[in-house]
């Protein structure tokens, strides 16, 4: 539990930092997100985390029947709190199923939409939008403007600071350093930690919640000029095949015609023209969609933008790229 605790504390912190990016630079927040995509290291990172989680949660269950089965029928006998035993460190378990809970929503909203979606080749679509897994300010845009997430999130994150607050100190004193001297350093070290921390995380939801009801992630012309981008590297991603294919039976057509025999020439050379037309077709169709995406995009920015100020035109910060 110590061991596994310490680590999701410094994850917690991290993540924390790494929020504070999409305050100050939402576009360098959508540079850290591809840095943390699909990568090996981040897959590696991601699938530890999960395992950290696991482990925490079942010595959290294995520790807790322990506790009820060596206490036995006593456990009833006295119903007061002690005022030395903090009302926290009764209530781990609970507390421990609610940041679940909230975490099970914070998954669903952004790693299943972001990491997921890149393992498995996809995007996520959002009114007709599809999203690159990269861009991690229109997830905060798709998230926030709901109003029940800043309110799940802060009951979420009051109880990761109870839990965390008994957590981090007592995480210590499992280890050994639980002499007189030093555990109530740890205790008001903890306190201090987990309240900045929890704290700084508070802020951000105010602020991305704000930020998503002003559609500052669909309007600012830094980002859009950025989700373009993102569109034209995964068109180039996802067309690279058919663009190889083509080339290479443009060389076989070359061959072909640099060879003798003409009957056999002819046969092969319709076999390739054949897939060459059918591949080109599947590239025009694809370069549509690619263009149809970006369209929709600007016209879900320009429909928030209207809906939020009627009296004023928006115009559009992103054009459709020329074939």
């Amino acid at each position: 539990m110590a061991l596994t605790g310490i680590c999701l504390v410094l994850f917690v912190t991290f993540h924390v930092l790494m929020n504070a990016v999409a305050i100050c630079c939402p576009v360098a927040y959508n540079k850290v997100c591809l840095a943390l995509g699909a990568n090996w290291y981040a897959l590696v990172a991601s699938m530890g985390l999960g395992l950290l989680f696991i482990v925490h949660i079942i010595y959290a269950l294995v520790l807790t029947v322990q506790n009820r089965k060596a206490r036995g029928n006593d456990r009833y006998a006295v119903s007061a709190r002690p005022k030395s035993v903090e009302w926290s460190s009764q209530n781990m378990l609970v507390l421990g199923i609610v940041v679940l809970a909230f975490l099970g929503v914070h998954i669903v909203q952004f790693w299943a939409r972001m990491q997921a979606q890149e393992v498995m080749g996809s995007l996520y679509t959002y009114e007709g939008v599809q999203i690159p897994a990269a861009a991690g300010s229109l997830f905060l845009q798709i998230a926030f403007q709901s109003w029940w997430t800043p309110v799940v999130y802060i009951i979420g994150f009051a109880a990761l600071w109870f839990h965390m607050n008994h957590g981090f100190w007592s995480m210590w004193q499992s280890c050994g350093w639980d002499n007189q001297v030093w555990l109530p350093r740890w205790k008001k070290i903890a306190c201090w930690w987990v309240t900045i921390v929890i704290g700084l995380f508070t802020i951000q939801a105010i602020v991305f919640t704000v930020r998503a009801n002003q559609n500052y992630y669909l309007t600012d012309s830094a980002l859009m000029n950025q989700y373009q981008e993102m569109f034209d590297e995964h068109f180039e991603v996802v067309s690279e095949p058919l663009t190889s294919e083509m080339k290479d039976i443009q060389r076989q057509a070359q061959q072909l015609q640099n060879s003798g025999d003409m009957f056999t020439n002819q046969i092969e050379m319709q076999k390739l023209n054949e897939r060459f037309m059918e591949i080109r077709s599947q590239l025009e169709q694809m370069y549509a969609e690619h263009n149809d995406n970006i369209t929709r995009l600007m016209d879900l920015a320009n429909a928030k933008e209207t809906a939020a100020a009627p009296a004023e035109a928006a115009a559009p910060a992103l054009e459709p790229t020329e074939e």
